[in-house]
């Protein structure tokens, strides 16, 4: 049986996809460089020396609440210089309500680059994608079920047999970066074509967009063991919601740390603590949203999230490929 929580957050679920308006919000990843094509689909084939690279990325929002948000992507990308730019392959699963709500994509994404000198890059990425909505109408709540007194008690006269249960449809999106040695910008624009998501009546699915800007600094570039500091700023807009992320990443030699905020225009939502691990082969970093906005009184524990990247070798044949240097995680 389902706790009031889920019960309420499920009943709300299914007012967004079935009304008119809808207001949801994509998933967004605390660690976003460390799962580049979900932020921007410019970033496939900003690999190192442009060999392949596989990402896996696992976010656990609000565990305290019995795992009612997780969420899921892994992607490949590579540099080719055939095509004159990067090809990625981007797959992504978002379970909430205990995951009586699934939202699944998967994505085919190219970046035509261009060095518009020895100093300066930009690519250009486009992204075609195909989306899948499954809702699970048995546990769903509606307010003709509401008694006053006792609460969910009457049955719905919801017509939930008749009603879809799966909604799929193609979606598009594009984003740019620009970048020298030390500094970094990028925009990216998702669901260009605002497609219609809804159950019953036409909702469509609100227009995503983010830049972001960052660049490297070197405190002691002439040790061994150099320290690089790297200060970001994240922006994201859908619909009426507006995040913002800043922070700074601190690496020395192999190791990496952050610390961030993200907060809306109303209120801070959390502090992000992250730690990480490079190595030529691979890469792994852990961090943990510490939630101070009036959630942190609900127990939701704030959330985990896991990223690994694997770079794989390859008989590189970019001479000229600039690298974008931004941030791992």
């Amino acid at each position: 049986m389902l706790n009031n929580f889920s019960k309420i957050f499920i009943a709300i679920a299914a007012c967004i996809l079935i009304s008119n308006d809808a207001n949801a919000q994509d998933p967004a990843f605390s660690q976003f460089y460390a799962n580049p094509l979900y932020l921007n689909p410019a970033f496939a084939g900003t690999t190192p020396k442009g060999c392949p690279r596989a990402n896996l990325n696992y976010r656990d929002q609000w565990p305290g609440i019995g795992r009612t948000y997780v969420t899921t992507s892994a992607s490949w990308d590579q540099h080719i210089n055939a095509i004159g730019g990067g090809l990625g392959i981007l797959v992504v699963n978002d379970r909430a309500g205990s995951g009586h709500l699934n939202t699944s994509h998967a994505s085919l994404l190219y970046s035509y680059h261009l060095e518009v000198n020895r100093g300066f890059s930009v690519k250009a990425g486009f992204e075609a994608s195909y989306r899948m909505i499954k809702l699970d109408w048995t546990d769903l709540t509606f307010g003709d079920m509401i008694d006053a007194q006792y609460g969910f008690i009457y049955p719905t006269q919801e017509d939930i047999a008749n009603n879809k249960t799966t909604v799929s449809y193609p979606d598009f999106s594009t984003g740019i970066l620009g970048y020298s040695k030390n500094f970094f910008f990028g925009f990216a624009a998702h669901h260009l074509t605002q497609p219609n998501q809804g159950f019953i009546s036409v909702s469509e699915l609100p227009r995503k967009i983010t830049a972001h800007v960052g660049g490297n600094i070197a405190l002691n570039k002439f040790s061994r063991n150099s320290t690089t500091i790297s200060p970001n700023f994240m922006y994201q807009k859908q619909q009426d919601f507006q995040q913002f992320n800043y922070g700074v990443y601190v690496n020395r030699g192999p190791m990496v740390g952050g610390l961030w905020m993200r907060n809306s225009l109303k209120n801070i939502d959390s502090f992000i603590l992250m730690v990480g691990l490079i190595q030529e082969t691979f890469k792994f970093g852990y961090s943990y949203d510490i939630t101070v906005s009036n959630l942190k009184n609900s127990n939701t524990l704030g959330a985990h999230e896991l990223s690994f990247t694997l770079f794989m070798p390859c008989r590189s044949k970019n001479k000229s490929y600039n690298t974008i240097s931004c941030p791992q995680f």
